[in-house]
């Protein structure tokens, strides 16, 4: 006849914490893994906005992140803009520029493309549509959640790339042409991938979808 074993109290107590340890190491290891995890979504189609014909929704790993776009600002920016996302040109183009609370930068549709990335070229790819001018003449305050067209060094150099601004920059003011602001989901847009140790991303993130809220179903 085998004898039952009692533990005891200390042993018990270890069990308890290791059982424990388990737990926490697991849920710590979901959570690290799941980026998105405690990012809130925002559905566009449950908010009320002012002038919906200028908003435009951008779909990232994350979550939606929401536009209003200001076409008395910069009109031909905005002209670009609209017509880039309603072609849906923007759908699967890399954030293939991120700076880790600075800025994330996309829209490069001839070498950004998700399953025909350039890596050698990437940031500098053309459009068929040409390159438009700076518009600069209005006063605008370059603050978090700014979206601006990119450009060269050159000026009148603008043609399908935008960042978004993570922070204020108020150096950027009178260099960029502002085409609009993030009103909901600047949180999803800080969960992109980036790397400390360069500002061109390997294996980036991907836009989702870009629409003009009015043709999302």
């Amino acid at each position: 006849m085998i004898n039952k074993i009692k533990q005891s109290k200390s042993e018990k107590i270890l069990l308890i914490f290791l059982i424990s340890l388990f737990i926490f190491s697991s849920g710590s290891f979901f959570i690290i893994k799941n980026k998105c995890l405690l990012v809130k979504d925002h559905n566009p189609k449950k908010i009320k906005f002012n002038k919906p014909e200028n908003i435009a929704v951008l779909r990232a790993p994350c979550g939606n992140v929401i536009i209003e776009l200001f076409p008395n600002i910069s009109p031909n920016s905005v002209k670009r803009f609209k017509m880039l996302i309603e072609n849906k040109e923007y759908d699967n183009v890399a954030f293939h520029r991120v700076i880790k609370n600075v800025l994330v930068q996309s829209g490069d549709t001839e070498y950004g493309k998700r399953g025909d990335l350039n890596y050698a070229k990437i940031g500098n790819g053309k459009s068929k549509y040409g390159t438009i001018k700076t518009e600069t003449d209005n006063t605008f305050d370059f603050v978090k959640g700014t979206v601006a067209m990119a450009r060269t060094y050159k000026r009148d150099t603008e043609d399908t790339q935008f960042f978004i601004l993570l922070k204020d920059a108020p150096l950027f003011e009178g260099e960029y042409s502002p085409v609009g602001k993030v009103k909901y989901g600047l949180n999803v847009l800080t969960k992109i991938k980036n790397d400390d140790k360069r500002e061109y991303i390997l294996r980036p993130d991907f836009i989702e979808t870009f629409r003009m809220l009015r043709n999302i179903n």
